[in-house]
């Protein structure tokens, strides 16, 4: 695939997520206090000079940034380096913030759905398969792996990822970021396209567990 043709889709992917957080997420979230500290980034370890392309490099300019900003807005899910600034190494960032999208959306249709609260190990699966993935999509594109997300991706646990006939907005993030190069122009859930919030969407895994 040429270079051009990379960046659209994933320019694609990237506005599918941050519509889907718009429209369904966010209107359902709690009120949460500021991020919590997470491991130091790359940049800020042990070896006090950056080693690796950092935010101001290689995430700002670019549509990616876009991930950082969604994870903002879920502040009890994102565990961000306590070194936070724009010298940060950019694939930990957005590895880290991609964790907190797939936790973040996870507990919501869980809740939306009035299921009991996914356990911590579901939710580690998320953030661990949101990181991987996303993470390792930025780092081929714009970085190389780091070691923050060659860890994440060691670490995933695909029996544990929810599919997305369960949990149709984190299950489709994950899927479709399993192979973003093949998956702009396949939504793995269509029908999300014909909802308008949460709500819709738990009609419709509803009226599909009635006819099966």
């Amino acid at each position: 695939m040429n270079r051009t043709g990379d960046q659209l889709e994933t320019s694609q992917l990237l506005g599918r997520l941050t519509y889907f957080h718009v429209l369904f997420i966010e209107p359902v979230l709690d009120p949460s206090a500021m991020p919590s500290s997470g491991e130091m980034c790359c940049n800020h370890g042990p070896d006090p000079a950056p080693a690796w392309p950092t935010v101001d490099q290689v995430l700002r300019p670019t549509a990616w940034n876009a991930v950082d900003e969604v994870a903002a807005t879920i502040p009890a899910h994102h565990q961000v380096c306590p070194r936070r600034s724009g010298s940060c190494c950019a694939a930990c960032r957005t590895a880290t913030a991609s964790a907190a999208v797939a936790a973040a959306w996870a507990e919501a249709e869980h809740r939306a759905y009035h299921r009991t609260p996914p356990s911590e190990d579901v939710l580690h699966a998320c953030r661990t398969a949101g990181a991987a993935r996303l993470g390792g999509a930025f780092a081929t594109r714009h970085t190389e792996p780091c070691p923050a997300v060659d860890r994440a991706v060691a670490r995933v646990l695909p029996a544990l990822v929810p599919s997305p006939d369960v949990l149709p907005l984190t299950g489709e993030l994950l899927a479709l970021w399993t192979d973003p190069a093949t998956a702009a122009r396949r939504p793995v859930v269509g029908w999300l396209n014909h909802c308008t919030g949460l709500d819709d969407v738990r009609r419709v895994l509803q009226t599909r567990r009635f006819h099966t």
